[in-house]
């Protein structure tokens, strides 16, 4: 049996990470990014356990996002959360389709793809910055969130409606979801508050949402759909078990646990991996231009919203609105599968999109962090306002 010696250069590169993350004071989830990069451009490829484990990676972030959301929240802030959500989406994504379409002379397809991919904002990124950062529970932390996926519905909903032609399976797929999450949020106190179940070592709790999550990803892949919206939706529908007791808030923190000391830092090095250096370089000039054109696109419809509802965390807001990982990985590898795009064209936007992960997030950490306070909402705010508590730094 031949030694594979993969796992033990990931297992590094992810120990590793958490010790620049330490150094720095860096969302990890950067400096797994940028890790990736560089294994996968100095010769190392993901291999097939790796890649599923990314994508269920990128499941369980968005479920924990899911069941860090306020609905209190959301519900009085959606008027805020929906436009800035959409705005992210609509903005980018005509900028960069006009601009691959008429300027650069991509196909119509090829355009369609290129701004779907640069339109997103990752809800992975987001979460796991704002958790490292203790901002998870702050009132501008879970509009940033609720935002978020308002971007990635938009985005998910154009994949869908522009290029997936609907199947029996696909049907089977929303049947499935919608079902899954129905019984879910009926039952699922039933196996948090169980006392035969709880303090044991064997984490049955957490046994019980992998479950629902590789339901998800089964019946998803089944019907060519997308598994991070319903595992988003599950996440915010037991956000209110796992708010029922102490217990079940231990049971939200044990899965953390688990989740990012092995399985998410696959998901963020994986996606530094699929970045071509040698492509993007042949390319370097679109490359650019698209980098520019999605962050901008993305400060043209975030930054005056975020102005008027979030007065003093505006750029903390932009920045992490500027971010792309998931969806954006997603709609590209669609596109070269599907033949719509080419394989330069392909690693252009993966490149731009893991940039977008790693440029924002560093620069609103470094620069543009609010104190951590306990609501962030300021008494002397005008209505309808979320402030950071303290100035950027």
């Amino acid at each position: 049996m031949k030694a594979d010696i993969v796992p033990l250069i990931v297992g590094g590169l992810v120990f590793l990470a958490s010790l620049i993350s330490l150094k720095l004071g860096l969302s990890v989830a950067i400096i797994e990014i940028i890790l990736g990069s560089i294994a996968g451009n100095a010769g190392l490829k993901p291999e097939e356990w790796m890649l599923y484990m990314a994508s269920f990676g990128g499941i369980i972030l968005t479920f924990l996002a899911g069941t860090e959301i306020d609905t209190r929240l959301m519900r009085e802030k959606f008027k805020e959360s929906f436009l800035i959500g959409m705005l992210s989406f609509l903005v980018p994504f005509a900028a960069v389709f006009l601009y691959a379409f008429f300027v650069a002379g991509w196909s119509y397809k090829a355009s369609l793809i290129a701004g779907t991919a640069l339109s997103t904002t990752s809800l992975a990124v987001v979460y796991s910055v704002l958790v490292e950062t203790g901002l998870a529970q702050s009132a501008i932390g879970k509009m940033l969130m609720a935002a978020t996926f308002v971007t990635d519905m938009g985005t998910a909903l154009a994949l869908s409606a522009l290029f997936v032609k609907p199947t029996l399976y696909t049907l089977i797929f929303l049947s499935i979801s919608v079902n899954v999450i129905y019984l879910a949020d009926k039952i699922s106190h039933h196996v948090f508050n169980n006392p035969l179940l709880k303090n044991k070592v064997i984490e049955p709790e957490i046994k019980y949402v992998f479950l629902l999550l590789l339901t998800f990803m089964y019946f998803a892949n089944l019907g060519e759909g997308h598994a991070v919206l319903p595992a988003f939706l599950l996440g915010l529908l037991m956000s209110g078990h796992f708010k029922e007791s102490s217990d079940s808030r231990v049971v939200r923190n044990r899965l953390r646990t688990v989740a990012y000391a092995v399985i998410t830092p696959i998901f963020f090095i994986v996606g530094g991996m699929r970045v071509s250096l040698p492509l993007i370089a042949s390319a370097l000039g679109l490359f650019l231009i698209f980098f520019v054109l999605k962050i901008g696109a993305k400060f043209l419809g975030v930054y005056f919203l975020a102005k008027k509802f979030v007065p003093q965390g505006r750029m903390y807001t932009t920045l992490l609105m500027s971010t792309g990982l998931t969806f954006g990985t997603i709609a590209s590898v669609f596109g070269l599968n599907s033949g719509f795009i080419t394989r330069v064209q392909y690693s252009v936007l993966v490149g731009v999109v893991i940039a977008s992960a790693v440029i924002p997030t560093f620069i609103a950490q470094h620069w543009f962090r609010p104190v951590h306070d306990e609501d962030l909402v300021e008494n002397d705010a005008p209505a309808g306002t979320i402030a950071a508590a303290g100035t950027p730094r």
